[in-house]
């Protein structure tokens, strides 16, 4: 008996030293000592990354990593680009490609990476009163919402969901006014409670929509036109290039791919993302 408990004894100490040592080795390495100098990273990104609990999720792992504290900034995809422009953030994460290829190739953005993607879904009431459960695709369901005067509500707010919006009644062929169309000029949350209140149709991101229970039902997915991609990308000049480039690794990285997948599949029974990282 003595024995075994002097080797319990023995195996405990090791396992500490180990332990020890390795943490000591991460804090002398080049790299952690670079990002841990710069204490702290700001982070614009858009609600939905935010609002889903994904951040919540991710971040403090980054932050116990490389002892860094990321401020974020959960805006509009548009808002989330422009404090990138102007500086006031160290990386981006949004969900709008095109707009994200104008700030890379202005020169305002590199390292740009895509890091995971899902779905754009239309909702509205359960009685669906412009019939957008027979349409075919997101173009055609515009058009039946338009047709028939149902109310829509759009997020009016420059986001990335704004964006593909606009994007979509582009190919309809109208530029939607009148009594039926609502700009509400807020969040991805408050716009799908908005459209519970009013019995409208709204266009969401899915990983918002999961997360914030209304009334309101999916009755259009899956077309194309409503593929959701989102993109890191480092500001150029920013202050803190260490932290900003980990935090891009970070998220593109095995580790953060592998948190990315497993992200809602216990409580939805499905990731509420899908990993898709590529350099561009």
């Amino acid at each position: 008996m003595k024995r075994k408990a002097s080797f319990a004894l023995v195996f405990s100490l090791l396992f500490a030293l180990l332990i020890t040592s390795m943490g000591a080795a991460q804090t002398s390495n080049p790299v952690y000592q670079k990002v841990a100098a710069e204490k702290e990273l700001i982070l614009a990104t858009t609600t939905s990354t935010q609002d889903s609990g994904l951040l919540d999720y991710m971040l403090p792992v980054f932050e116990k990593k490389f002892n860094v504290k990321v401020k974020v900034i959960a805006v509009g995809t548009g808002q989330a680009i422009q404090l990138g422009k102007d500086k006031n953030a160290d990386v981006i994460l949004v969900h709008s490609r095109s707009a994200e290829d104008e700030f890379v190739k202005g020169g305002f953005g590199h390292k740009a990476h895509d890091v995971m993607y899902n779905q754009f879904l239309i909702v509205g009431p359960k009685n669906d009163p412009a019939k957008i459960k027979e349409a075919k695709t997101a173009v055609e369901a515009f058009k039946r919402m338009a047709d028939s005067n149902s109310k829509f509500i759009s997020r009016g707010d420059d986001s990335g969901t704004h964006k593909k919006e606009l994007a979509i009644w582009k190919k309809v062929g109208l530029q939607p006014t009148g009594k039926w169309y609502i700009s509400a000029g807020q969040g991805m949350g408050e716009t799908l409670r908005m459209g519970e209140e009013m019995g409208a149709y709204v266009l969401t991101d899915e990983a918002t929509f999961l997360t914030n229970k209304t009334g309101l039902v999916n009755v259009s997915s899956g077309d194309k036109e409503l593929f959701n991609p989102y993109g890191i990308i480092q500001v150029t000049g920013t202050k803190k290039p260490a932290a900003a480039n980990e935090l891009i690794w970070f998220f593109v990285s095995p580790q953060g791919q592998k948190m990315i997948s497993e992200f809602g599949k216990e409580k939805y029974g499905k990731g509420l993302f899908v990993p898709s990282p590529k350099a561009r």
